[in-house]
C-alpha cells in the first residue's frame, strides 16, 4: 500500500522505527500520538483536559521524511519529555523563544538524521557552540551571543535602519520577538502549550512522566540492546533523577488528584487561547470520587493509624473522600464521607482480622475512581480492583509484604 497524506498513520510505523531503541520504544507506548494539520511538523505537550502527554504530528510532514529522519524526529520529541522541557524546567523571566532554541540545541547534539535546517551546535549560526551541553548551558551561550551582537550593532552603526539592512530586515537574534523572528528557520517542531496548563494538571502530568521514564528505564535495562543510541551522559542523568527520594506525601496527593474526575464544558466567559473571540473557551471542574479503606485489625498499631489520619486531614484540603473502616468485613453503618476542609481525630472502630476482599468488593460495587488502602499488608492478596488502587503502609511492611503486587505500595515514615 502506498501511503498518502490522508492514510499516513504514524502509529503504524513507531514500533518498526524504534526496534533498536528499547528506552524510547517503551516511552513511546505510553505517549498518545495524534494526527493534526494545525501544526506544520510535530510537537509534544500536556493535554490540558486529561493531563496526559501527547505527541501531535502532521502526516504531510512525516510522509516526506525517510525512516532515519522520522526516527530522529520521534526521538527529538521524546527527549523533550525526558529532559522535562515540556513541564516546569524553563527558567523564570526568559524569552520563550530563546528557551526553545536552547532546548533544541541540547537535544539535537545527539541526533544525526534530523531534517535539514534544524538548530545544531557546531553549525551556523552556532558554529562556535560546543556539542553535548545542557539546555541551561546553551541558554547562557545564546544570551551572551545576543549581547555580543547588540554591542556590534551599536559600534558599527549610527542608526537602527543601517543595522536592519545589514541583517536582511529581520535580524539574527537569539532572543527573537513575540512573532518568532530570529533563528526561526531552525526550530522545526512546535513548542506550543509548554507551561500553560494549570498547576494541578501539570503536577499530575509530571508524576505520570516520572512513572513512564522509570518503566522505560527498567525495560531498557532488561533489553539486549540496552539503551540504544542514548549517550552515556544522558543515561546517567536519567538514572540519577530516578534515584531521587520519593516524597510519600506528594505521591499521595498525586493519587488523589489523578482519581478526581474532570468535567469539561464550554463557556463564553473564558477566552479560547487558540481561537480568541471566535470559539468559546472551556472550563474544567474536578469532582473527587475516592475511597480510602482503613485497616482496623489488631496488627495495625496506634502509631500507624495516627500517621494515616494525620495525612488524611491534609488531603481533605484537596478533596472530599469516602472512608471505609474494615477488618474481615465492611460495616456499611461505619462508612462515612470525609468532607473537604474537615479534620477528624484518630479512631479505631473495629478490631478483627484482615481481609482485603471486603473493601475491594465494596469499592467495586459503588463505582469509585480511586481506592487507597491504609494497612500493614498482612493478609492474602485480594481480587482485582475496577479502579486504580494504591497501598499505604510503613517502610517495614513495604519491605516485608504478605503478598506481591504490581500496584503501587507507598511506604510512609512513622
Amino acid at each position: 500500500m502506498i501511503e498518502t497524506k490522508k492514510t499516513f498513520d504514524l502509529n503504524m510505523h513507531v514500533a518498526r522505527l524504534l526496534m533498536d531503541e528499547p528506552f524510547f520504544a517503551a516511552l513511546s507506548r505510553r505517549i498518545n500520538k495524534v494526527s493534526s494539520t494545525l501544526l506544520p511538523t510535530a510537537g509534544v505537550r500536556v493535554n490540558p483536559d486529561t493531563a496526559q502527554f501527547e505527541m501531535l504530528y502532521n502526516p504531510e510532514f512525516f510522509l516526506k521524511l525517510n525512516d532515519a529522519a522520522r526516527k530522529d524526529v520521534l526521538k527529538h520529541e521524546f527527549y523533550h519529555l525526558v529532559f522535562e522541557h515540556v513541564t516546569s524546567r524553563k527558567p523564570e523571566g526568559i524569552n520563550p523563544l530563546t528557551w526553545n532554541f536552547a532546548t533544541d540545541l541540547a537535544i539535537n547534539s545527539h541526533l544525526k538524521n534530523l531534517p535539514g535546517g534544524c538548530l545544531k551546535p557546531g553549525q551556523a549560526p552556532f558554529a562556535d557552540f560546543q556539542s553535548g551541553l545542557s539546555a541551561e548551558a546553551y541558554l547562557s551561550l545564546l544570551q551572551k551571543k545576543q549581547e555580543d551582537e547588540d554591542k556590534g550593532k551599536d559600534n558599527n552603526s549610527d542608526d537602527g535602519e543601517k543595522s536592519d539592512e545589514k541583517d536582511g530586515g529581520s535580524g539574527n537574534s537569539a532572543e527573537g520577538n513575540e512573532n518568532g523572528e530570529g533563528f526561526d528557520n531552525g526550530q522545526f517542531d512546535s513548542h506550543e502549550g509548554w507551561g500553560t496548563a494549570d498547576s494541578t494538571t501539570e503536577e499530575i502530568a509530571k508524576e505520570r512522566l516520572k512513572e513512564f521514564i522509570k518503566k522505560a528505564a527498567e525495560e531498557a535495562n532488561k533489553s539486549n540492546n540496552g539503551w540504544g543510541s542514548i549517550p552515556a551522559n544522558c543515561r546517567r542523568n536519567i538514572i540519577d533523577r530516578l534515584k531521587t527520594h520519593v516524597d510519600w506525601k506528594k505521591v499521595l496527593r498525586y493519587f488523589v488528584k489523578t482519581s478526581t474526575r474532570a468535567n469539561k464544558r464550554n463557556t463564553v466567559k473564558r477566552l479560547n487561547k487558540r481561537y480568541a473571540y471566535i470559539h468559546a473557551g472551556s472550563k474544567v471542574t474536578r469532582r473527587a470520587n475516592i475511597a480510602i479503606s482503613i485497616d482496623q485489625s489488631g496488627s495495625v498499631d496506634d502509631e500507624m493509624l495516627k500517621a494515616f489520619f494525620s495525612e488524611l486531614n491534609k488531603l481533605a484540603k484537596l478533596a472530599s473522600f469516602t472512608v471505609i473502616p474494615f477488618d474481615t468485613r465492611v460495616d456499611e453503618s461505619l462508612v462515612y464521607e470525609w468532607k473537604h476542609g474537615q479534620n477528624h481525630k484518630t479512631e479505631r472502630v473495629m478490631c478483627g482480622g484482615t481481609c482485603f476482599n471486603a473493601p475491594t468488593e465494596y469499592v467495586n460495587k459503588h463505582g469509585f475512581d480511586g481506592h487507597l488502602i491504609l494497612t500493614d499488608l498482612m493478609a492474602p492478596k485480594p481480587k482485582a480492583s475496577k479502579c486504580q488502587r494504591m497501598w499505604m503502609t510503613t517502610k517495614y511492611y513495604a519491605k516485608h509484604p504478605y503478598f506481591k503486587t504490581n500496584e503501587r505500595v507507598l511506604a510512609i515514615d512513622v
